[in-house]
Order: C-alpha cells, then sequence, then structure tokens
C-alpha cells in the first residue's frame, strides 16, 4: 500500500481498531489516520508516551527492559505496543520509539513495533529502520513508515 487512505480502507474492510503508541513521533501516526475521512471507524485512540516514565506507567513497559535494552530499542517499542493493545479496545497497535535528532550512528534511528489480538490470537513484529534529514522529517518519515507497513505486519503475525 501506498497511501494513508488505503491503510485505513484496509483497516475498514478487516474491521480492526487500531491504537497507536508513540514516543518520538508524538502522536503524527494517529493524526495521519485521523486526516482520512471515515478514521473514527477504525481509530480506537493514541498514547503519546515521550519520558521513560509515562512508558512505564501509562503502556506498562518494565523498567528493567528499558535498563536492559536501551529507551529506543525493539523491545521497548514491543513492550509499548503490547502495553497499548492491554488499555485499548482495539485489535491492533502500532508502536514506535527512537532518536529523531542525535549525533552520531543513532540519529534516525526509529524502532517500530506492530501488536495484534484477534480471535485469541495475539503477536508481535517489530522492526529498527533509519531515516535521513532533519528532526521533523524523520518525525513525519516515521510516521507514515509504520502505516504504510501496518498491512504487511498484520498479515505476518496472522500467519504466525
Amino acid at each position: 500500500m501506498n497511501s494513508v487512505e488505503q491503510v485505513v480502507n484496509f483497516l475498514i474492510k478487516y474491521k480492526l481498531r487500531l491504537c497507536t503508541a508513540e514516543s518520538c513521533t508524538a502522536g503524527l501516526i494517529s493524526s495521519l489516520v485521523a486526516e482520512v475521512s471515515g478514521s473514527g471507524k477504525v481509530l480506537e485512540c493514541g498514547f503519546v508516551t515521550y519520558s521513560p516514565e509515562a512508558k512505564q506507567h501509562c503502556l506498562g513497559v518494565s523498567p528493567l527492559t528499558i535498563e536492559h535494552f536501551g529507551l529506543t530499542s525493539e523491545e521497548v517499542a514491543q513492550e509499548m505496543a503490547l502495553g497499548a493493545l492491554k488499555r485499548s479496545g482495539a485489535d491492533i497497535a502500532l508502536a514506535n520509539t527512537g532518536l529523531a535528532e542525535a549525533s552520531g550512528d543513532m540519529d534516525g534511528v526509529q524502532c517500530i513495533a506492530c501488536a495484534i489480538g484477534l480471535d485469541q490470537h495475539q503477536g508481535i513484529v517489530s522492526e529498527t529502520v533509519q531515516f535521513n534529514g532533519e528532526r521533523n522529517q524523520v518525525r513525519r518519515d516515521t510516521a507514515r513508515y509504520a502505516l504504510l507497513q501496518l498491512p504487511y505486519y498484520y498479515e505476518r503475525l496472522r500467519r504466525a
């Protein structure tokens, strides 16, 4: 899929409710979905959890996971997605954490996770990607990428 509108239509077609758990994108994923007419049928809620404390308090991310793997790791993104799924009425969750502005090799590194909870089936998939550009461009690219990958994440998890 190559547009957010197609992703929203995918969610509508499969009767999936989406929740997001966003760190550095700070609500951009939810905002992109909300720009599409009909998104109210699929957008359940969004969590913006920038600080370690918010990730722990709002989403149940373990302090040990943060300590062991780092705040901007796939493991934290996975716990964010699972926590959002557990705390919402959604069927599918998208989460991200990363560095939109850092010096060195970590600049633009984003960890994205997708979790589903359907028909007694729960699964999680995650990946690390890197974007180039200034801070807000990295944030926009991350949000768009995560959304456009959602159908692929979903199909991968349903086959697992």
